[in-house]
């Protein structure tokens, strides 16, 4: 079968590999779309481990299944040739101290867990605690490409919960790939009374406003907190979020928020940051990271997006055939049409095609 096997971001190369088979308990999936992750593109994350196959916001349909895989499924282990499915890559073991605590996305089992090679493959296999844990059945009326959402879609709606939005906060969101736009959109939801996106793209940011934004403001143009307290009547935002791992969005986040308020760190910055402690522990300041979803997330992400609160149409930029691999990854880490990301929100891979 073939594969995009990842070297760096600029050299994702179409290979051959023996085709999976499903065993005891497990099933294999024709993989029909997968998005590339902005987290696919971040080198000095995933070099470490390459060669490899990347790919974790896959769905696809079963075509074969192992002894011992029942009808039934939806999370739960049951699963038919024919089956429509999402396939989550990290499953948390729902046993050990921190699942039974809430935090399952720290479980050891979830950051060791994966399907068989990744998603941007014709063909994968899922091995059994991913059948049992993370492997839903899609509603009839979600496409595969809308599937594709529903692991960001599930990230963002773990952070949401961490940055704890109430009704009539202002949200400032630094950042508006893929993610910095599912916060727009839930934050609104979620009740906000304004919410302010920036970033250096103008594409992203006419998208932010789109999409729910009330400001969006362009973060090449110095000041940004400056403005950000200028387009909230003088008072800072409440709730901040940081979707970008960029050094200057790192230190707007930290300067951004308002006494009491929260500031997430949903992207990752490549180096430890200094954080204005004395200043947050005056003020009653609370610093929160969110990391990747677990089955709950998962379950209530398609829901949402099979309810149509989520308008995934508007944030397909592309869809690629499994040849064009490449080119996804050079829109996705700003290696094509001019600036980083520049014109590329949701970038989806077709490995059938």
């Amino acid at each position: 079968m073939r594969v995009a096997m990842y070297y760096r971001n600029s050299d994702v190369r179409i290979e051959e590999m023996p085709r999976p088979e499903a065993g005891p308990g497990e099933i294999l999936v024709r993989a029909a779309a997968c998005g590339i992750c902005g987290s696919d593109v971040l080198e000095w994350y995933r070099m470490k481990k390459a060669p490899l196959v990347l790919g974790h916001e896959m769905a696809g349909e079963v075509v074969e299944v192992g002894d011992g895989v029942g009808g039934g499924g939806g999370g739960g282990g049951g699963f038919s040739v024919g089956d429509r499915v999402f396939v989550s890559h990290h499953v948390a073991c729902g046993k050990c101290r921190w699942c039974r605590s809430g935090h399952a996305t720290a479980c050891e089992t979830l950051h060791t867990t994966n399907y068989d090679p990744g998603g941007f493959a014709e063909f994968v296999r899922v091995p059994q605690i991913n059948v049992e844990r993370g492997t839903f059945r899609l509603p009839d009326a979600t496409s595969y490409d809308d599937a594709t959402f529903i692991e960001p879609v599930a990230c963002v709606l773990r952070g949401q919960r961490a940055l704890g939005v109430r009704a009539g906060d202002t949200v400032l969101v630094l950042g508006s790939g893929l993610a910095g736009l599912l916060h727009v959109v839930l934050s609104k939801l979620s009740g906000a009374g304004r919410v302010i996106a920036t970033d250096v793209s103008a594409s992203r940011l006419a998208k932010a406003r789109e999409l729910g934004a009330d400001v969006a403001i362009d973060a090449s143009g110095g000041s940004v907190v400056g403005r950000v307290q200028e387009a909230n009547g003088g008072e800072l935002p409440e709730r901040v979020v940081l979707c970008t791992g960029a050094a200057p969005a790192v230190a707007q986040a930290l300067d951004a928020v308002d006494r009491g308020g929260v500031v997430l760190f949903f992207a990752v910055p490549t180096d430890d940051v200094a954080v204005p402690m004395n200043r947050y522990w005056r003020n009653d300041v609370t610093i929160r990271t969110s990391y990747a979803g677990d089955g709950r997330d998962i379950a209530e992400a398609i829901d949402a997006i099979a309810a149509g609160r989520i308008p995934t149409d508007a944030m397909i930029t592309h869809r690629l055939p499994l040849g064009e691999v490449q080119r996804g990854f050079d829109l996705m880490s700003g290696s094509a049409e001019g600036q980083a990301g520049e014109g590329a929100v949701k970038v989806i891979i077709h490995p059938g095609e």
